[in-house]
């Protein structure tokens, strides 16, 4: 089979390879689509935390089963996604249902090898049944799960103002999922051309661009004079977080699901008189992904207007380079394998 090999960053390299044998508990999956993700661009630019090289990408997964053995609950041609966040089971946080952050977490084309294959051998457990949606649609649950555990986090009411830093993949996830809840949504991104598709697809009616606006008087037209009672970074950038926490309303929280390398100030009278919720959102849990999965059988996500690019696999190689430095166009790029 073929396997596309991230060898350093900036240099891919294709090898065969032999197809995997499915261990105790495994199941063989053949490759449909793959979501590329931030995590897959930051690894080809070098500046992903937590990263070594060489390393096989890729972890937002559409497939179908290739083998099942005797007695599993799929069938071969089944489509499934993967949650590709595999746990110890025994840690403090793992005994505490919160296996998307255990201690020893092995996240799949991050701390092991990933699905920038054309087979690939994953734990049963961690497969998830396609439940009737397309295979494109399933390439983009996994996102989906994450924008979905951070919208879980802050506990979003319909009462509540709703600040999405970043209106990336991961970011209109968040919208998505976040206008599910009836709240008041306000976009900030420097990107016009994101800006005007979560306007045009995503129906979001309050935008911000902080190059060209003051966000404070910005979100207060928006507010009535309030601040924002829930902000969500998914910029993972260090100065936009930093320069968030004067948009919290009192009260507020601030979760961040973005992540970069660097240290976050705060300054403490600001955030304390705020009485601020501040938290981490990281990976998924396997309600998020039942979330995903009923709200596009409800309709009331629609994932497939996400993607905008679409690049067969034989042609990663080339093309990657390009799709993340690329124009302003770029929304989602789906890897498409046979």
């Amino acid at each position: 089979m073929k396997t596309l090999i991230c060898k350093r960053p900036g240099e891919f390299g294709y090898e065969e390879r032999a197809i995997p044998i499915p261990g105790p508990g495994e199941l063989l999956l053949r490759m449909k689509m793959l979501g590329i993700c931030g995590t897959d661009y930051h690894a080809f630019d070098g500046t992903q935390p937590f990263f070594e090289y060489p390393r096989i990408l890729g972890h937002e997964i559409s497939a179908e089963v290739a083998e099942a053995p005797e007695g599993s609950r799929f069938k071969v041609g089944d489509l499934v996604t993967v949650s590709p966040y595999f746990s110890c089971g025994k840690c403090i946080a793992c005994r505490r249902g919160k296996t998307n952050c255990c201690t020893d977490i092995n996240v799949f084309g991050v701390h092991s090898d990933g699905a920038m294959q054309e087979y690939i051998s994953v734990p049963s457990s961690a497969v998830v049944p396609g439940n009737g949606l397309s295979a494109e649609e399933l390439a983009l649950i996994e996102p989906l799960a994450i924008a979905a555990h951070g919208v879980g986090l802050a506990q979003i009411t319909k009462n509540d103002n709703v600040l999405i830093l970043g209106a990336g993949p991961i970011g209109l996830g968040v919208i998505s999922m976040a206008g599910t809840k009836g709240a008041k949504i306000i976009v900030s991104d420097v990107n016009e051309n994101r800006l005007g598709f979560c306007k045009d697809k995503l129906g979001v009616a309050h935008l911000i661009n902080p190059l060209k606006t003051d966000a404070l008087a910005e979100i207060g037209k928006i507010t009535g004079g309030d601040m924002a009672t829930v902000i969500i970074d998914c910029t993972g950038n260090l100065e936009a977080i930093n320069s968030a926490f004067r948009l919290l309303a009192h009260g507020g929280k601030f979760i961040l699901i973005g992540l970069q390398k660097g240290i976050i100030e705060i300054l403490h009278p600001e955030f304390h008189k705020r009485e601020t919720m501040l938290m981490s959102s990281r990976n998924a849990l396997p309600e998020d992904f039942d979330e995903v999965i009923s709200s596009i059988k409800e309709g009331l996500i629609k994932p497939l207007e996400l993607i905008s690019h679409r690049v067969p696999f034989a042609g990663v190689k080339e093309s990657f380079a390009g799709l993340s430095h690329t124009d302003q166009s770029l929304i989602k790029a789906l890897v498409i394998f046979g």
